[in-house]
């Protein structure tokens, strides 16, 4: 072999290589997903879970970039980017899913979940998921349910304890957007505030509000323990979360993609909840190792007295998704 020849094969070879490698590329895509958390939260779980899972089905083809911290917007504007095709995924509280789809408030009824083991065993059902996307897609547009997630139970927490129903009597609660926590609160005797999670901290700096109500890692991660710090372990509502794809990248993809999306989402289901409650044992820890005062001696059955006979009622008024959600969660053992 002459060098002319050597040369003019090591050239096919190197551009045989070149366009594998940019056909390779191209082959490889990159989705957004979105939340208002910051890391080491729920929702930076369920995003680990989710990416990870799709990246192995994928055999690397489908990469999800993460923006965290409401970097894109808060719940409500990444529900409407997800919806305008503008945001391929998102994990969005089922409370402010109640913006686009109300029945989604069901999943906020007080004492609804029954505690920890429950909500991992519901979250994780096969049923209450269908029935879920069922209520997105006979009622919205343009988004589809993948996945369930949760970020703990709510508790209350203010600058005073609370250790009874009495004890938030006319106190300013913050609230997200559902229905169903205007009327059980203002059952309660307080006074319901909407506004975005952002605004929390300095709201109750401010006094703007007197009470707000999160799960312990949320507490802990966006610091609400400076300007409210004492955490009132009331465990009323079910912190949980609904993960998304928007229509416009689910129609784009082949039979093969929907399957890796659809078992990604399922991992989510049955994993994030039990690591989302582990997080929320190691943030207690971390807030007592601090001096946060949190009181466990919460006398609930005051809260109870009046939330029990709502439920019913209020599941009903969303409507009969609301109402078969309700009656399936509450079925399971």
């Amino acid at each position: 072999m002459n060098k002319q020849t050597f040369r003019t094969i090591a050239s096919v070879l190197i551009a045989g290589l070149a366009l594998a490698t940019s056909a390779s590329a191209q082959d490889t895509k990159h989705y957004r997903f979105a939340h208002d958390q910051q890391l080491n939260s729920g929702y930076s779980i369920a995003y680990d879970i989710f990416s990870a899972k799709l990246k192995e089905l994928s055999g690397g083809k489908m990469l999800v970039d993460q923006f965290p911290g409401a970097q894109l917007g808060q719940e409500p504007q990444l529900l409407q980017l997800v919806k305008a095709g503008d945001l391929d995924f998102a994990i969005v509280s089922s409370a402010n899913t109640a913006t686009i789809s109300p029945q989604a408030g069901v999943m906020s009824l007080h004492f609804l979940f029954r505690g920890s083991d429950h909500m991992v065993k519901a979250l994780g059902d096969e049923k209450v998921f269908e029935a879920i996307r069922d209520m997105i897609d006979q009622t919205t547009q343009g988004i589809h349910v993948i996945g369930l997630g949760t970020q703990g139970l709510r508790n209350m927490y203010s600058k005073k304890e609370i250790r009874k129903i009495e004890d938030i009597k006319g106190l300013k609660i913050r609230v997200q957007a559902t229905a169903t926590e205007d009327a059980t609160f203002a059952a309660y005797g307080s006074q319901t505030v909407h506004m975005p999670f952002g605004s929390v901290y300095t709201s109750l700096q401010t006094g703007v509000v007197d009470v707000g109500e999160n799960s312990v890692n949320v507490y802990l991660i966006n610091k609400h323990y400076e300007p409210a710090p004492v955490l009132n372990m009331t465990e009323h509502e079910a912190n949980n979360a609904i993960l998304w794809i928007s229509d416009k990248l689910w129609q784009s993809l082949n039979a093969d993609q929907k399957k890796w999306v659809l078992a990604a989402g399922k991992d989510v289901s049955t994993q994030e909840p039990k690591k989302a409650f582990a997080l929320e044992d190691a943030a207690a820890a971390k807030l007592k190792s601090i001096g946060v005062k949190i009181v466990t001696d919460v006398d609930k059955s005051g809260f109870q007295k009046i939330s029990n006979p709502m439920l019913d009622k209020l599941a009903k008024e969303l409507g009969p998704h609301a109402d078969k959600i309700k009656s399936l969660i509450v079925s399971i053992k």
